[in-house]
Formats: structure tokens, sequence, C-alpha cells
């Protein structure tokens, strides 16, 4: 059966979503959401796929914090076969508490509240811009 013979789009998702646990993890974050009783959540996400991922094929996944602002956080991920990226994702987080979002200063004076956020790249400013104009909630005018 071909249907696992290749990873497809839920089982990529997945593995980024096991990919950011070791980056929260050594960034401090999965400590300070436990001592405060906080979560995580993906409020928005781009995701490109560019070359086939084939069963028994050795994934290199990078992932790394880019950005943030007032209330999200801005992460990216990709995966790498041989040399190649095969695919890339753009990940909008939050912190939450029992509240709703937990404000991006709180979360730096609990993890570095020295160290500067760096500016949004113009990218990701183009996507959160395009994610503002989206109707909210979807299909609206469908009968």
């Amino acid at each position: 059966m071909d249907l696992w013979r290749e990873l497809n789009n839920g089982r990529t998702l997945s593995i980024y979503d096991m990919g950011r646990l070791p980056m929260a993890r050594r960034s401090g974050l999965l400590a300070i959401l436990k001592r405060k009783g906080w979560g995580l959540t993906i409020a928005g996400s781009s995701v490109r796929y560019r070359k086939r991922i084939r069963v028994f094929d050795k994934i290199e996944m990078r992932s790394r914090a880019l950005c943030a602002e007032a209330r999200f956080m801005y992460l990216e991920q990709s995966m790498w076969v041989k040399g190649t990226c095969a695919g890339h994702a753009l990940y909008r987080t939050a912190v939450t508490n029992a509240d709703g979002l937990v404000p991006i200063e709180n979360l730096r004076a609990e993890l570095n509240p020295n160290t500067p956020l760096p500016p949004i790249p113009e990218w990701v400013a183009a996507w959160i811009t395009a994610e503002d104009l989206r109707p909210w909630p979807p299909m609206q005018d469908t009968p």
C-alpha cells in the first residue's frame, strides 16, 4: 500500500510539533510553563512542502524562534533531507493561562528580560498583515 511510503501533511505537522519541544526545553520555556501552570498554543501556521520525504529518509529538523509582538511569538521550522530543504513552517504561537493569552512581556520577564526582541522580518510582517485581512469567522456569506 502506497499510503505510508512518504510523509503526508498530517504526519509532517506532528513531527514539527515534536520538534518544538526540545527547543522549548533548551530555552527554559518548559520549566517556566510547568512552574507557572501556563500552556502553549498554536494560533496560526503557514507550511510549504517542497520535496517529498519518503519512508526511511533521514530528516534533519531545524527550529528557531524568529520574533515576537505583544501577544504572539513567531517560530520557524524546516525539514532537510540530504542537504535539501523539504519543507518549511512558520508558526504564530502563544503562551496561555486561565485568563487567556499571556502577554509577551510577562513571558520575557520569566525567560530573559534583558535580551531585546529581534525585529519582525519583512516576510513575517507580510504574513501577519495577510492574516489580519483574512475574514473571521470564515464563509459567512455561504448559504
